[in-house]
């Protein structure tokens, strides 16, 4: 990994192009606890920003201040590729808020590193020991415990079912074959049959990792990081599958140039019938009915597809989960916070209201949804599991992936380059 300690010339570079003023960073972590009041306010970063989740969150917090009062909730809700870039150039600065959400991986551990994240092992042991197991595995980093999840998930195909019928698609493909014939059938009468974010680069990401999964096995990917080389057949044969696919301009018009959650975006263009899939989170039902109409009961859900001959499986599985981390001596109130978040009783109405899935063992029969119920389903069957490669990986290489999948989807780099690239900037970090 490189320094994580960044020279203030740097970090006032990274600031400014997050669109970060010193007044915003001033305010992060520190200047919590107490005061003359007698009231500690808890700064809470979190990317909630769409509904319904937005507006339960903020619930949340008003009902924990209701129980403790003498605690102020401060909340502060960024869009996911705003909150990375501010998020870079807090861990650049030094000081992080209070309370923040992370994926764990390669970013949290740089930043636990950098010594600015709360060992939470002991202070949460008595109640953090009975969540789910696999949720907490991102934020384990030598059997210590930096974070605590308040979901868990996996990426998968959501899809159109009356579009499906529509184009003769009578059960969801298994193999990247029939996936792409599949695409071929929704073309073939005028339904666009995937939407992508080709703005934010992440929803692109998604393709080329599973790809990678299927051709080489999900433990490939761990191993390719430790080994800093990527340059693998098959992690050229992904690129050239994915490739495969971009040739039958399978996109919405103007995909390069969407957001994921803008009316105008990846998950509006399937919450209003406009495209037949798009290959997301758990989040996406959400979403989809927040930014656009939402399809009801025309909403499915399937795996992403094996590759014939692929050393992977079906039900190896691609995805992570949110969790909340601390700044370094954080307050009581912050760890307070977390337990409250975490507990039975908010888990069941997260899930009730929001759609996630539990981590929180007891609240699992709180799930009614179809889809929720065959993501967990998927997820309790899996065999292997494969965080986000942008957080799984040190930050540096994980937007590497984006950037060079990103750049195969646009045409200008081949799939021998984004190994190449990615091999490349795996030395260079480590």
């Amino acid at each position: 990994m490189g320094d994580p300690a960044l020279s203030r010339r740097g970090f006032l570079a990274a600031s400014a192009a997050a669109g970060l003023g010193m007044t915003a960073l001033s305010g992060c972590g520190g200047d919590s606890d107490g005061g003359s009041s007698g009231t500690t306010t808890v700064e809470w970063w979190n990317i909630s920003t769409t509904q319904p989740t937005k507006d339960v969150w903020a619930s949340l917090a008003k009902k924990f201040e209701a129980q403790n009062p003498n605690v102020k909730i401060k909340i502060v809700q960024l869009e996911n590729d705003a909150y990375k870039s501010k998020m870079t150039a807090l861990t650049a600065s030094g000081k992080l808020p209070d309370i923040f959400h992370t994926w764990g991986g390669g970013v949290l551990k740089q930043q636990v590193d950098a010594g600015l994240v709360e060992d939470l092992t002991d202070r949460t042991k008595p109640w953090s020991d009975g969540l789910l197991s696999v949720a907490k595995e991102p934020y384990l980093l030598d059997e210590k415990v930096y974070g605590i999840p308040f979901d868990i998930g996996m990426i998968g195909f959501w899809y159109n079912k009356a579009l499906f019928e529509r184009a003769g698609v009578s059960t969801p493909p298994t193999t990247w074959s029939g996936f792409l014939d599949a695409v071929g059938k929704l073309k073939a009468k005028g339904i666009t049959p995937i939407a992508l974010a080709g703005k934010e680069k992440w929803p692109g990401m998604y393709y080329w990792a599973y790809l990678a999964m299927r051709a080489a096995g999900a433990e490939a990917l761990q191993k390719a990081n430790e080994d800093q080389d990527f340059t693998g057949a098959d992690f050229v044969t992904a690129g050239e599958h994915l490739k495969e696919l971009v040739d039958l301009q399978p996109f919405q018009k103007g995909f390069l140039n969407a957001a994921y959650s803008t009316p105008s975006g990846q998950a509006a263009a399937v919450g209003n019938g406009k495209a037949a899939m798009e290959l997301m989170g758990q989040w996406a039902p959400v979403v989809q009915a927040d930014v656009g109409k939402g399809l009801g009961d025309d909403l499915g859900f399937f795996p992403f597809p094996e590759i014939e001959g692929g050393k992977g499986a079906l039900t190896e599985v691609f995805g992570g989960g949110g969790g909340h981390a601390l700044r370094r001596d954080a307050p009581q109130a912050a760890v307070d916070f977390l337990k409250f978040f975490a507990s039975e009783a908010t888990d069941i109405e997260l899930v009730k209201k929001t759609g996630v899935l539990p981590v929180v063992p007891a609240a699992e029969s709180a799930i009614t949804d179809p889809n929720t119920k065959a993501v967990q389903t998927q997820l309790k069957g899996a065999t292997g599991f494969q965080l986000y490669l942008d957080q799984a990986y040190a930050p540096a290489l994980g937007q590497e992936v984006n950037d060079s999948v990103a750049a195969l989807v646009a045409g200008s780099k081949s799939p021998e380059q984004v190994t190449e690239s990615l091999t490349k900037t795996a030395k260079e970090e480590q």
